[in-house]
């Protein structure tokens, strides 16, 4: 049986994710379809979500570009697709420890064409 998924449309980016067994994903699945606005900090696109969910005890802060995260600091999706401004050689950092929830079906580093405020649309595939 296929995992389920999630689309992700940011600005003229479509990403295919994946669900990986968790809360966060779930939650995240059965908030969808939602929209928001992109926000960019560094190489990486994150927005808001209509969710509000703690952090997992296997949250974490650094990520490999591919991995679909949820920042419960900011009850936003973090798509990381290289360094961030407080990135270490060769590793994407997220701001805080985040829930990872999907895997990219997709390249994420056409996620660099995006811009701050490029509508978002999530929605079940």
């Amino acid at each position: 049986m296929t995992a389920p998924r999630l689309t992700i449309a940011i600005g003229g980016v479509t990403i295919r994710v994946a669900l990986l067994d968790t809360p966060t994903a779930a939650a995240l699945r059965d908030a969808a379809p939602f929209e928001s606005a992109a926000s960019c900090w560094g190489e990486e696109v994150y927005f808001t979500t209509p969710v509000s969910l703690p952090r997992e005890p296997d949250a974490r802060d650094v990520v490999t570009p591919g991995e679909i995260a949820y920042w419960p600091e900011g009850d936003a999706i973090a798509i990381a697709f290289g360094p961030t401004p407080i990135s270490r050689a060769g590793e994407s950092r997220l701001a805080s420890p985040c829930n990872v929830w999907g895997r990219a079906l997709d390249d994420v580093t056409a996620l660099a064409a995006v811009s701050p405020g490029a509508p978002v649309r999530v929605e079940r595939a």
